[in-house]
Formats: C-alpha cells, structure tokens, sequence
C-alpha cells in the first residue's frame, strides 16, 4: 500500500463508550489503538439505545451513533443504521464487525459492500431463540461471507453452533490489555472506605447484571461464607430482584451502581478477590478477569467451555468451578478468604500471565497486520 494511502477502517458495533460492557470496552481500544498508526483512518458506526442520530468525536475517533426506537431482544432496533452504514461503508477498505448483532450482519449483506470484513466472534446468540430463529440464515450467509473471523480463544471456535463449519477462516486473536493504564493510575482504598467490618475480605464482581453473570448464583453463595464483603458494581435488568435478596444479609453485601474509570480501577486494585461467576456462553471470554489480573488480584471463574477459564487457570491464578454451582463457589471464596498466602502466590502469577499473555501492545500490532493482509 502506497505510504500516502490511507488504509480506511469501519469499526461496526452495537454501542461504544461510555457505555459499559467488555466489548465496548475493546471496540474503544481497538479505535484509539489502530488510529495511532500513521496510515489509518478510523471511524466507528454503533447504535443509541434510545433516540436520535448523533455524531461525535471521542479520543479523536469519529463515532457515529445510529438513531434508534429502542432495543429489542438485546438488540437495537435503528433503520437509520441501514442508510448510514451504505453511506460510511463506501469509503471503507476493511470493516470489523464485532458480533453478535444482528443489524450489522444484515446492513452489510444488502448494502452491497464488496470490501473486506473481519469479523470478531464474541459468543453465540444465546438467550434470544426467537430472535436465532429468524437469524441463523443471515448469519449463515454473512459467516460465509466474510474474509476472515477472529476468536479470543480456541474455546469460541469449540464450543460455537456455527464456526466449525467455517474453522478455516477462524484465527485466534486474543484480547489485550495495557497493563500500564492500570498500574500507573491513582489508587485509593475504595472498597476498604465502604467496609462495615473492617477486617473483612473485599470480594469484588463487575458487569451487568443480567442472567448470564450468574450473580444471583454469587449472592446464594454468599450466604455460606465467612469473614467477606462483597461489592457488586454494574447495573441491568435483575438489579432490584438481586438487592432484594442480598437485603438478607444486612451489611454484608454492597451494590456500587456504575463507576467512573477511576474508581473502577481502585476498586480492582483494591479488592482481595476478584469473582465472574459466568453460568451461560454469552460470557465468551470475560475481559474484567484480566483488568483484576493485572493488580495481582485471583480469580475465581466458572469452567464454561468457552474462552473464560483460559483466561485465569485454575491453581495457577485462581479457582475454576462449575457453573451455577453455589455450594462450589462459596468454597472458592471461603478458601481464598482464609489463605492470605494463597491469595498472593495465586496474585502474583495473574499479574504475570495478563503482562505475559494479554498484552495491549502486542493484540494491537498483530489486528493491524491481519487487516493490512
């Protein structure tokens, strides 16, 4: 490619920043990491959850945010999503598709767009079999479709009900995270200020709170431990039902709601134990294991057979239960609970595998080199 030839990038998703979520979270990275490279050009089309069209520039990335009615079976309904993507998929060389979403799949197979399409397999359509009904053929054509499919682990592939097939096109590309962003930010002892025991383990889970988290499974483990506090921060649908039953026990639970960057950085940093307690492959791959990874904080994960357990391995940088296995989990945290050493050993080797594993810098560079391919 000529050195003055800009190599023109469409990042399609279904939302961005500041909405929370791990793959919005690396849609952003992606989009400030690939425009540093001096031959990009980076735009990024997603959807409102609710109202009109809108434009923006965020870290210098243009963000086009589609004009929507609402969101329906997690999905955003939008039919300014179709004229728009025709519009900005004109000018693109590559675009990446971060999947599932089903309005991306769709606006690309009747735009007529003849470029290049990476997509990025997240996870399976999971809850939504109404919805699956009506998609698989679109899927099934735009998996055909496209150049070449990325999955953050062998597990995607494994364990999906559709990349088999395609298994040729699938490489292994997995997410990255800058270390330095975690470790050079100010820390404050968060958690340890909302304690109501003082003495008590700070056991710390992130996302939202939807059926697939499993936090409701977490709160009935709770209930069987000892000498720990749990702080949950995210929002979603079963927020209240969850609040409910944690009013059971007292003081021992706290719900955070949503957090700025900077305290959701000090709250990893400064909690004890880090819990996903993922029951359904929707949970892919869990990109907040890895933002505990990194200060050195042990996981406990569930043994789904998608990406989650590659991420923190079990006896290596945490524990590893079955899914929607309360009695299990509530032993995982009771056990770290009352090992401080174990806590540490498990710490320090996490910290080791996200430097050594998952870095930023290097998902980065080979993303780049995929698409100049």
């Amino acid at each position: 490619m000529a050195e003055d030839k800009k190599l023109r990038i469409l990042q399609v998703n279904k939302a961005y920043y500041p909405h929370i979520g791990g793959i919005e979270s690396l849609v952003r990275t992606y989009a400030i990491e690939l425009s540093r490279f001096p031959d990009v050009e980076m735009q990024v089309l997603v959807c409102q959850e609710k109202g009109r069209t809108v434009h923006e520039v965020i870290d210098g990335v243009s963000v086009t945010r589609a004009g929507s009615i609402g969101t329906y079976f997690s999905c955003p309904l939008s039919f300014s999503f179709f004229r728009l993507f025709r519009k900005m998929a004109k000018n693109a060389d590559a675009i990446i598709f971060h999947m599932p979403f089903p309005l991306g799949d769709l606006a690309c197979l009747l735009s007529g767009y003849k470029g290049k399409t990476i997509l990025m397999w997240h996870s399976d359509v999971v809850k939504q079999k109404k919805l699956l009904f009506f998609y698989r053929p679109v899927l099934k054509s735009f998996l055909r479709r496209s150049d070449i499919i990325l999955t953050a682990t062998q597990g995607h592939i494994g364990s999906s009900a559709f990349l088999p097939e395609f298994r040729e096109k699938c490489r292994v590309l997995p997410y990255g995270i800058d270390t330095e962003k975690y470790t050079n930010a100010a820390r404050t002892p968060y958690l340890t200020e909302r304690l109501s025991d003082k003495s008590a383990v700070k056991v710390l889970f992130t996302g939202r709170l939807v059926y697939y988290k499993g936090v409701d499974v977490l709160i009935r483990a709770f209930e069987k431990t000892n000498g720990c506090e749990l702080f949950i921060v995210g929002t979603g649908a079963l927020e209240q039902e969850l609040m409910d039953r944690a009013s059971r026990m007292g003081k021992k639970v706290h719900f955070l709601g949503v957090l700025s960057d900077d305290d959701l950085k000090s709250a990893f940093g400064d909690c004890d134990i880090f819990v996903l307690p993922s029951v359904a492959n929707s949970e892919a791959f869990g990109i907040v294991q890895l933002e505990a990874m990194v200060y050195g904080k042990p996981v406990i994960n569930t043994s789904l057979p998608t990406g989650v357990p590659f991420v923190s391995l079990d006896g290596e940088t945490g524990i590893t239960v079955p899914p929607g296995d309360e009695a299990a989990l509530a032993d995982a945290i009771n056990t770290l609970a009352s090992d401080r050493a174990l806590r540490e050993k498990y710490g320090k080797a996490a910290a080791s595998r996200a430097e050594n594993e998952f870095s930023e810098s290097q998902t980065v560079g080979r993303l780049y080199d995929i698409i100049k391919e």
